[in-house]
């Protein structure tokens, strides 16, 4: 890690080191906040969770190799030199700004209700075919997963596509202060953490923190398609993706090529690409749009671009298409929102045969979630979908609006896991396609699992 000297780090948190002279000159090799991986030269940041306190395992950093600790009390270990802090967080946002700050290479911020993580994916897929590009791992994309992301930038990079996820106010802001974007993606402002943000404005408000941080010269990517992203202002050069005919880069011709492929026609003035993407729905082809502009904003050709899309492999959990000896699962239980649910639901259309969804609790909704939950019931009951099981105590609410609308599918509610998957095989049916979402809170891989076992 270039510049990262102790006396820097102390400087950029504004933390007071405890070291010697040449202790403080010499240049940490990498920051971590888990023990286990501490090495040689290393700067450990004990970091209290949850479920453990990192103060309580600074003797095991130094085992380890730990050059410093940066903590808010004095180490166990009184050799080890630290560096004493009022938060750990807090400083180790302030260091990673300043880690940050020391690439000039293009940084792209990516957030949005529905479809973040998809779209990082994507973009870094297509960004790879030109550049080495940095790209946030699994789901660090909250106020520790984003400076752990870009303390992973060296000298090799030279782009990164990061991802940033809120469920509050000023979340946004602090996450863009360490990132720094000169562009920004927007997927779609949807239904998602209610119950602080309250509405739909309420969350276009909080993710729009992010415009704070972009340079005038920047570069703003948003979903055409969204209403509050389309009528919102921007003092920043902005590029639309969507099916929208006044869309920048738009999509033409969606079709499905069997059960996990998706074509598209991707449109952006006289550029035309034949983008296939290896996943299912049509949520993926607005990853692939995003995407691709980015890439065209960035100077790849057709060529590279169509080779990034087809190239890109689906997160783990995020409709995650397995075929099993009995049925077709697909696995999106990572996480819920109305928007994602609604979607996954859509993307149901394109499979044959009988189709079964199995659908949990949407969390952080506020006072508004019996009503969203009564609205997915709505919009599944008119999904085409022969089968609708609900699982959860909020989501009887999604059995109730199925069941109210004049199109039921065959419905069932169960209170628990646990009794759903003790009758799935009474439920389930040799060459079924079954979609299981919900919040990750609820576990439904177990479900999920359950039916990969079936024979």
């Amino acid at each position: 890690m270039r510049d990262m000297t102790l006396e820097n780090i102390a400087g950029a948190c504004g933390g007071k080191l405890y070291a010697n002279l040449e202790i403080c000159r010499r240049e940490i090799s990498f920051i971590t906040t888990d023990s286990r991986k501490s090495a040689a030269g290393c700067l450990f940041a004990a970091i209290k969770g949850e479920r453990s306190d990192g103060h309580d395992f600074t003797d095991a950093a130094a085992a380890g190799g730990a050059l410093c600790c940066l903590c808010k009390r004095e180490p166990d270990n009184a050799a080890l030199p630290y560096i004493k802090v009022d938060s750990t967080l807090s400083a180790l946002s302030d260091i990673a700004a300043f880690y940050r700050s020391l690439f000039d290479i293009p940084v792209l911020g990516i957030t949005g209700s529905v479809g973040k993580t998809s779209t990082k994916d994507m973009t870094a897929s297509i960004l790879s075919q030109k550049y080495n590009t940095l790209k946030t791992r699994g789901n660090f994309n909250n106020e520790l997963g984003v400076p752990l992301t870009v303390f992973e930038l060296n000298e090799k990079h030279e782009a990164a596509v990061i991802e940033m996820g809120i469920s509050d106010f000023y979340e946004m802001d602090r996450l863009a202060r360490i990132v720094k974007p000169d562009m920004a993606l927007y997927t779609v402002i949807g239904h998602s953490h209610l119950e602080f943000l309250k509405s739909r404005e309420g969350v276009f408000r909080a993710k729009a923190e992010m415009l704070r941080h972009v340079p005038d010269k920047g570069t703003v990517f948003i979903n055409g398609d969204d209403d509050l992203l389309r009528k919102a202002e921007y003092r920043q050069k902005t590029v639309t993706f969507g099916f929208g005919k006044n869309c920048d880069v738009r999509a033409e011709n969606p079709s499905s090529a069997g059960v996990a492929v998706t074509k598209c026609d991707i449109i952006s003035g006289d550029r035309r690409i034949s983008a296939l993407i290896r996943a299912h729905g049509e949520h993926m082809i607005y990853a692939a749009l995003g995407g691709a502009a980015v890439g065209m904003h960035l100077g790849l050709s057709n060529a590279e671009i169509q080779k990034g899309v087809s190239e890109y492999e689906p997160a783990s959990r995020r409709s995650v298409l397995k075929e099993t000896a009995f049925c077709t699962v697909i696995d999106d239980c990572y996480n819920a929102n109305p928007n994602s649910v609604e979607a996954a639901l859509g993307s149901m259309r394109s499979f044959k045969g009988r189709k079964v969804c199995i659908l949990g609790d949407m969390r952080e909704l506020g006072p508004a979630s019996e009503e969203l939950h009564r609205r997915v019931g709505q919009v599944a009951a008119l999904s085409g979908t022969d089968l609708l099981i609900c699982c959860g105590a909020e989501a009887e609410y999604i059995y109730h609006g199925a069941f109210e609308s004049e199109m039921k599918p065959k419905l069932k509610y169960f209170a628990s896991k646990k009794e759903l998957t003790g009758a799935l095989s009474d439920l389930i049916e040799r060459g079924d396609t079954v979609l299981v979402k919900a919040s990750r809170g609820a576990g439904f891989e177990e479900i999920v699992t359950a039916l990969e076992n079936m024979n």
